[in-house]
């Protein structure tokens, strides 16, 4: 049963996949607005930010969330394939075919997997250019690495979910503009300390400052602290709900 279910979740990503491949300007589209913002906070804001004596660059310390923001921007598009897909009646047709049903979202979950961890490769080379050093060490970049998929699934499993019940293709792919926004609440452009007190609250106690303080923490070389765990519950928990939640609503939407 699980090799049927692996067999068929590979065939139908390959499907997906030379979409993709047929319209690179996803990839690059994605990679656009966080490499636009890069350019615009170190070459235009850096000087006028005060990182509260962080080590390292501008660049250095914005990273993270520009990471995060790439993976954001990305989710948009998982909703939108898969629009089209419910859409165009092709669910049905496959339910007329011996495969795992699951098989289908997760296809797609994995195709977005793939697309955005290109766009992130690219965001890293371009920030590699601009300036950004680490003294990460090959653990602390497969800590990073980690923590980006688990943010690109939990994200990607929440995408589904508008995939599958959106009216239109723009409500499909809308509901990813307050994910973008959200690492500008947070650590990831400036010391959480230096905001008004309702908005630092709320910046300190929400998933991206975990996230983005673990990231920069691993990169620096630093200990990590408290923050990895807290970073690792939040991404943990929204995902095993993103995923029960899609897989609910799927269900109720083939049956």
């Amino acid at each position: 049963m699980t090799t049927h279910i692996i067999g068929d979740t590979a065939v139908l990503t390959s499907r997906s996949l030379r979409h993709i491949l047929r319209s690179p300007d996803t990839i690059i589209t994605t990679a656009v607005t966080p490499i636009a913002l890069m350019l615009l906070f170190v070459y235009v804001f850096s000087g006028a930010i005060d990182t509260g004596g962080a080590k390292g660059s501008y660049i250095d310390y914005m990273l993270p969330g520009i990471l995060l923001i790439t993976i954001a921007s990305g989710i948009a598009y998982t909703a939108y394939r898969l629009f089209l897909d419910m859409q165009s009646g092709i669910f049905e047709r496959f339910q007329s075919l011996p495969i795992a049903r699951s098989g289908v979202l997760w296809a797609h979950v994995l195709t977005s997997l793939v697309s955005i961890l290109v766009s992130l490769a690219l965001v890293i080379g371009v920030a590699l250019l601009m300036g950004f050093r680490t003294g990460a060490s090959f653990g602390a970049w497969m800590g990073v690495i980690g923590m980006l998929v688990l943010f690109t699934l939990a994200l990607t499993w929440l995408a589904v979910i508008p995939g599958l019940t959106a009216k239109t293709v723009d409500g499909a792919s809308a509901f990813s503009y307050p994910l973008i926004f959200l690492p500008f609440i947070s650590s990831a452009f400036v010391p959480t300390e230096s905001m008004p007190g309702p908005v630092q609250w709320f910046a300190e106690n929400q998933p991206v400052t975990s996230i983005v303080d673990s990231m920069r923490a691993l990169f620096a070389g630093d200990p990590v602290g408290t923050d990895i765990w807290v970073a690792m519950a939040w991404l943990v928990g929204i995902l095993v709900v993103a995923y029960i939640a899609s897989m609910a609503i799927y269900r109720k939407k083939i049956s």
